[in-house]
């Protein structure tokens, strides 16, 4: 999934992301904003994980998605 499907399809992800990613707040959800850089930040913020690790989640993720 690329960046600007991402940011189009935000709105419906956001549950998933949270389902995924339980410790993520619906203010950082709001704050992400389908920006990929930002969701790899909050998962660092809130899972104290690597830069390289959380991107790797985001990927996975992502790729799940569509």
């Amino acid at each position: 999934m690329n960046s600007d499907t991402l940011k189009g399809q935000w709105k419906q992800l956001k549950g998933d992301a949270k389902k995924q990613w339980a410790k993520l707040t619906d203010d950082d959800l709001k704050q992400i904003e389908g920006h990929k850089d930002k969701l790899v930040g909050k998962i660092q913020e809130r899972y104290g994980s690597t830069r390289e690790d959380a991107e790797r989640q985001a990927d996975e993720w992502l790729d799940k998605q569509g």
